[in-house]
């Protein structure tokens, strides 16, 4: 083999190195992006937490002593925070939560999803005109975080949103004193937390003045030992992973 031979066999072995180091490359900056997400970004999504209950709400216009339509609720409250590096003039314009679906149906039970009540009182109130529509929730960015007007705090605060399992049973009784509001009213309609356990996902998205930067949120609910402590929780701060939004 001649020498001008050698040179172009091991120029096209150099070459097919650099690509495929290339591609390797690529291929770990993306596998890192999908782990990680996105990096240097002005605010992050530190910390989702789950409130899960039961509660009876009564029915009207009936002469028992308890007659009340039984739910299973999940409060999901979702931690945004500013990061150190972040400029000034990185400002929160809305957070949404959308692209909501039901990924395991509970056995027994018809999963609606509510926004906190505006009227004073309790934050949620289970009601038709709380329904949250196809598109979505979305709080405004404000000079501080009001669940009640669905506004969170422009440089970081707190967005809320409610699970509820809906259509369980109803429970009547002319006995009972008094009922705790808790996981004991699933034991007064004869289920168990295993019967009303479901999975929804959705997106959590973080809109800034410049760009928006999107969560992928899958949550079994209810919280584990419901039945055991009556209302459970639970923290997620692992795998909040934020990308950003191609538009």
């Amino acid at each position: 083999m001649d020498e001008l031979r050698k040179k172009e066999i091991i120029k096209a072995f150099i070459a097919i190195i650099i690509i495929v180091a290339a591609v390797f490359t690529a291929f770990i900056i993306m596998y890192k992006y999908q782990i990680e997400g996105e990096s240097k970004i002005p605010f992050k999504l530190s910390k989702v937490t789950v409130v899960s209950t039961v509660e009876g709400i009564e029915n009207e216009g009936t002469e028992d002593k308890w007659n009340l339509n039984i739910f299973q609720n999940n409060d999901v409250y979702f931690s945004i925070e500013k990061n150190e590096d972040a400029k000034d003039e990185d400002i929160i314009q809305s957070v949404s939560i959308k692209n909501i679906k039901v990924t395991k149906k509970p056995e027994v039970g018809n999963i609606v999803t509510y926004m906190p009540n505006s009227s004073d009182g309790r934050l949620f109130n289970n009601s038709k005109d709380t329904i949250v529509k196809d598109k979505g929730l979305t709080y405004k960015g404000s000079t501080k975080s009001d669940s009640k007007t669905l506004e969170i705090g422009n440089q970081g605060g707190t967005a809320v949103i409610r699970f509820s399992n809906t259509e369980l049973g109803t429970y009547i009784s002319n006995e009972d004193e008094e009922v705790r509001h808790d996981a004991n009213l699933l034991s007064k309609i004869n289920l168990n937390e295993d019967k009303v356990k479901f999975q929804v996902t959705f997106d959590v998205v973080i809109n800034l003045t410049n760009n928006s930067y999107s969560s992928k949120i899958t949550l079994d609910l209810p919280a584990d030992k419901l039945e055991e402590q009556g209302t459970s929780s639970m923290e997620i701060t692992d795998g909040l992973i934020l990308k950003r939004v191609q538009k």
